[in-house]
């Protein structure tokens, strides 16, 4: 459920970025014979592209090791995982 749940929010957080930055009458900056005219910055789109790739590789991190914990504790009771993992 926390995977799930940090899954969920790092797509609230792009999303709402996506949301403030999205407006009307903003061009690609791509040459073409247009007109100049008010430009999106790429830079923003560039930062959100980069954090939905971390946040995936995240979220594969922490499957990793949820399986690992799995494999070697299978239970679902924390406090039996939490006394087995003790040094």
């Amino acid at each position: 459920m926390k995977i799930i749940s940090m899954d969920v929010m790092s797509t609230g957080v792009i999303a709402y970025y996506v949301l403030i930055a999205s407006r009307d009458g903003l061009f690609t900056p791509i040459i073409s014979d247009a007109a100049n005219g008010a430009y999106a910055d790429p830079v923003p789109q560039a930062v959100i592209l980069t954090g939905i790739v971390i946040g995936f590789s995240i979220q594969c991190l922490m499957l990793v090791g949820v399986m690992k914990l799995a494999r070697d504790n299978p239970t679902l009771e924390t406090n039996e995982i939490e006394k087995s993992n003790t040094p």
